[in-house]
């Protein structure tokens, strides 16, 4: 009789090996809750059921007053928008910020993170609000993308344009681990993703006057999806180019106004020379002593420049 003791004990090793690397995976990962009624029933702002999930959303101003909405960049969320939502709500304005899916305290749909599905969550919003007039549009970085899209889109929709440090989708290369989700995830979740809230500090010409920023940052790091998103985010936007919807949204007369920090790491402010011949009737605010957020770095400067232009 053959023993089996060797293929018991190999058994016992790989459940073993395997329980361990599933222990660390589980240590590692930030993501350990889920966003439910009880979560959203604790955090500031409100939600609004849509197509797609709940989205986190913050209304302001006068309910009479002219409404402006910002759209915020690739992974902050709606807090990115604190000075300029105090600062418009301030003027009078109504304004509007929101969480992308994916992002903050909105959910993380199981779908691909693409145009569709920003313009879609952004036409249903409004429409749940019931803002049914033309509204003015502000994007940040990756919100450019959002705006440009909703614009090109919804043309009629749309008074005015507001780009703050404008990154819009241009082809890019994926990494081969991409294509095996399991294993980037795993991966990502152990060496990568801890480090992506100290990493937002780049954005800022003086990181060390927001010492807070990487903290409030890992807040939504604790809630499952997110890394899931990115990933979306990053795959299925690979090919995309938005040059020519961008030059779409140029030919329109509505009036546009570009913001941008001199000193951005980001989006390199050299970058602005192409952005504005693409646009040629946007006018531009080159805002010194400032990165990627001019609005947090200058507000002084930004927000009384950007308050002319919406009351023109």
């Amino acid at each position: 009789m053959k023993s089996t003791r060797w293929p018991i004990w190999i058994v016992v090793a790989t459940i073993g090996v395997a329980g361990l690397f599933w222990g660390i995976y589980r240590l590692a990962d930030p993501e350990q809750l889920e966003i439910d009624s009880s979560v959203r029933q604790s955090v500031a702002g409100e939600f609004a059921s849509l197509s797609d999930g709940y989205t986190h959303y913050e209304l302001g101003g006068p309910a009479n007053g002219r409404v402006i909405v910002l759209a915020a960049g690739f992974s902050v969320p709606y807090y990115i928008w604190d000075p300029t939502f105090a600062s418009l709500v301030g003027a009078g304005f109504r304004v509007l910020r929101y969480d992308y899916y994916g992002r903050g305290y909105s959910d993380r749909p199981r779908v691909a993170y693409n145009d569709d599905l920003y313009v879609r969550q952004l036409d249903e919003l409004l429409n749940v609000l019931h803002i049914t007039g033309p509204i003015d549009l502000a994007g940040i970085s990756f919100g450019a993308s959002v705006i440009t899209s909703f614009a090109d889109k919804y043309p009629e929709r749309v008074r005015s344009l507001v780009y703050f440090d404008p990154s819009i989708r241009r082809p890019h290369g994926t990494t081969l681990l991409a294509g095996f989700p399991a294993a980037w995830s795993y991966l990502t979740a152990i060496f990568d993703e801890r480090s992506w809230a100290d990493s937002q500090l780049d954005d800022f010409f003086h990181p060390e006057r927001f010492p807070d920023w990487p903290a409030r940052y890992r807040e939504q790091l604790r809630y499952k999806g997110f890394r899931r998103a990115r990933l979306s985010e990053f795959v299925t936007n690979a090919g995309v180019n938005q040059g020519e919807q961008l030059k779409r949204v140029g030919e329109h007369p509505r009036s546009i106004l570009v913001i941008w920090g001199k000193q951005d790491r980001t989006v390199a402010f050299e970058e602005s020379e192409w952005f504005m011949k693409t646009l040629p009737q946007a006018s531009l605010l080159a805002v010194e002593s400032a990165a990627h957020l001019p609005q947090w770095e200058q507000p002084q400067i930004v927000h009384p420049d950007l308050i002319r232009f919406l009351r023109q």
